[in-house]
């Protein structure tokens, strides 16, 4: 990616004239001044309209947006549903999974996002177990251990591809490889991959996969994709319904034989405008120049760290993310975060909650993370280190 092309991005972000200097790509990205017009076009046109009389130009929009996720991932239009978050995505198919038996075994890796854990407690209280995949060498989920694993009462293999607290990139699809041969449903965590890096659901052999759109897609908070296999739907019987998800026929309220048995017929159209145009924007640009660029960037910024006394780098693999955790010594990653904002610099901060298998068995008690995006340059990357060097002291 060129620097003009850079430069029009940026130029095209109303948050990157602000003065602000974001690395907080991971927590929600920058919107483009288009996306921010789809939303407000469609507010306004129920406003002048009536709510309920603009739908019909706000579902046409939704369409839109359906397939360009569907492009994104590499799957049909029909498989792709939109929620209100990515929690809400990933519990609703996980629910629609059960019911949950005693000795039902759920195989996670360490860096499994909390809100998933937490979302697992119904199966738990219905007797089924949760157990943690071994890691390689390198702190990935490791394939060969899980096959070791695999028996008659797994029913769910499920991996958070890129962890929230780092920039480990687990093996997807060696791990959806072994869920296949097998036949046990395989969901994947991909919040900090789809708009990212290149996702084709096709090769990585998943049932389910979900985003939020707030993140790398660069969409507005409030909204996220849910990707169902078609062949696995019948599989999955939510207990959530109403007139969109199961609509009245002749022989009572049926599910949808499409992704959309996972939504409401009360949405934002606004919002799901604002996701759609985001969604354009990433297709046209092309993810594969998007990964690119983070991972210049990143690597720099990784690089610059490793030079820096102080600096405690938190990696895990062998090939890295744009999202990059590290301490810096003497100071507590929620005050480093706050002390940056007040310089203008966001960056974010996790604790225990959000990864906690990992974090409890790696001994960190929280960690403060960059995350980059193309809308980022250099000059961000000489800023961001000049006030590390600076709280440093």
């Amino acid at each position: 990616m060129s620097p003009l092309e850079v430069q029009h991005l940026r130029d095209d972000t109303p948050g990157c004239q602000s003065g602000i200097v974001h690395f907080n790509h991971a927590g929600a990205s920058l919107p483009s001044q288009a996306t921010l017009d789809a939303i407000v076009d469609q507010l306004q046109r129920e406003a002048r309209d009536g709510p309920m009389e603009a739908g019909e130009h706000g579902a046409v929009l939704v369409e839109k947006a359906r397939r360009a996720a569907g492009q994104l991932l590499n799957a049909p239009a029909s498989s792709i549903a939109f929620t209100s978050s990515g929690s809400t995505a990933w519990s609703m198919a996980f629910q629609a999974l059960g019911p949950w038996q005693p000795g039902d075994r759920i195989l996670v890796g360490r860096h499994e996002w909390g809100g998933n854990l937490a979302s697992m407690q119904v199966a738990l209280q219905a007797g089924a177990r949760v157990e943690v995949i071994p890691c390689d060498e390198t702190g990935a989920v490791c394939p060969q251990a899980l096959e070791t694993m695999i028996d008659a009462r797994v029913k769910l293999i499920d991996l958070t591809w890129l962890p929230a607290n780092g920039g480990l990139i687990n093996p997807a699809q060696a791990i959806g490889e072994v869920a296949r041969r097998h036949g046990i449903a395989y969901f994947i965590d991909a919040g900090q991959a789809v708009g990212q890096m290149p996702v084709d659901v096709q090769a990585l052999h998943c049932d389910v996969l979900k985003s939020a759109g707030r993140k790398h897609l660069r969409g507005p908070r409030g909204t996220a994709l849910l990707y169902v296999r078609p062949d696995f739907l019948p599989r999955l019987n939510p207990p959530q319904r109403d007139v969109l998800s199961a609509p009245w026929t002749e022989e009572g309220f049926d599910l949808r034989d499409d992704a959309r048995r996972f939504e409401t017929s009360e949405a934002s159209y606004a919002l799901l405008a604002g996701l759609g145009n985001a969604l354009q924007e990433a297709n046209r640009l092309g993810v594969e120049r998007t990964w690119e660029r983070v991972l210049q960037i990143s690597g720099h910024i990784r690089q610059a760290l490793r030079e820096m006394p102080g600096i405690s780098l938190h990696d895990l693999g062998t090939q890295h993310s744009g999202l990059i955790a590290f301490n810096l010594d003497g100071w507590d990653a929620f005050e480093l975060k706050r002390r940056l904002g007040l310089k203008r610099i966001n960056i974010g901060a996790n604790g225990v909650a959000y990864t906690p298998l990992d974090m409890q068995a790696r001994g960190l008690e929280s960690i403060a993370r960059i995350s980059v995006s193309p809308l980022n340059t250099e000059h961000d990357v000489e800023l961001l280190m000049a006030a590390l060097r600076e709280l440093r002291g």
